[in-house]
């Protein structure tokens, strides 16, 4: 089963991190992404740019409406987004705990739908 984690953590600057601790966390997303790689689970991650860079499509009346980020009045953004492909929930919540943001923020598990394979849409199993 197909297993979104999603990394919700308080929204920072480098500067407000600080060079050394925003090198730890990086050392820290690698190696749990090699970790996740060598179990064999990881299917794609995806690190996120900050918020004030994100951009919104909406159909008014059948017309685009667009508008820059950020958009919600709040003190979290979701920072990143990793797939993992493990047998249940419960191997799901194991991957999250060890997942960096858990000691600095939310993991949000969401198990997937469907998916893309080879430009087919086939349910998550």
């Amino acid at each position: 089963m197909r297993y979104m984690l999603m990394f919700h953590y308080g929204e920072e600057t480098d500067e407000s991190i600080g060079e050394e601790a925003m090198a730890a966390g990086m050392r820290a997303f690698a190696a749990y992404a090699g970790t996740l790689e060598q179990a064999g689970v990881l299917v794609s991650g995806q690190v996120l740019q900050p918020s004030a860079m994100s951009t919104t499509l909406t159909l008014v009346e059948g017309e685009p409406r667009i508008q820059d980020g950020p958009f919600a009045d709040t003190k979290e953004q979701l920072g990143g987004v990793i797939v993992i492909d493990v047998p249940d929930l419960d191997a799901a919540l194991e991957w999250a705990r060890q997942a960096p943001p858990a000691s600095w923020g939310t993991v949000e598990i969401r198990p997937g739908a469907v998916h893309l394979d080879d430009g087919r849409w086939v349910p998550s199993s």
